[in-house]
């Protein structure tokens, strides 16, 4: 166990630590958290490549972190209503396509290895920026500017409907690739 999957494991118990704090409505506690588990995220990818300790457990633990962090925060804030509940959907939706897919492949045996496009990591970005402004939306008193928050939220849809829809395009090649 190096530094670099310690700090994904972290990330990863931190998880339940967010959702309790958004249920108890402690948002500025809950911010605080996932800006922590963000920091933690930049730090151990850059960690595992300066110190040269990247490892298959963390190639599997770092997205399952994120997308633990990610799916968890935008149910839990879109149950709360303070996003709306279409686009935990389409969230959720994305990724469950795309372990299928995973899976599906497995199944009938077809390798492939999958490296994030361009686009999912922007994708990802905008999921982040999504739950984080969702938060400080919710630690500002008063009436907090929320047009540009549902800006944000049509673009997260787009751009995560569009990463899914590279993913779906990514599988079918490989499955037409793959001799019958």
């Amino acid at each position: 166990m190096n530094i670099s999957n310690s700090l994904t494991l972290l990330r990863i118990l931190l998880v339940p630590v967010v959702v309790i704090f958004l249920i108890q409505g402690y948002y500025f506690n809950a911010l605080v958290v996932f800006s922590f588990c963000g920091i933690t995220d930049a730090l151990d990818g850059f960690l595992a490549r300066i110190l040269t300790q990247q490892t298959t457990l963390g190639a599997y633990l770092d997205p399952l972190a994120d997308k633990t962090l990610i799916i968890t925060c935008f149910l839990t804030l879109s149950i709360l209503g303070h996003i709306p509940g279409w686009l935990a959907v389409i969230v959720v939706s994305r990724d469950a396509i795309i372990l299928g897919g995973v899976l599906t492949l497995m199944i009938v045996e077809i390798s492939c290895e999958i490296q994030p496009a361009f686009i999912s990591k922007v994708t990802t970005t905008l999921q982040i920026f999504t739950i984080f402004f969702a938060l400080v939306s919710q630690c500002i008193p008063g009436d907090f500017e929320r047009t540009w928050l549902t800006y944000l939220y049509w673009l997260t849809a787009l751009f995560t409907i569009i990463s899914g829809l590279n993913y779906i395009s990514m599988g079918i090649k490989f499955i037409n690739k793959e001799p019958s």
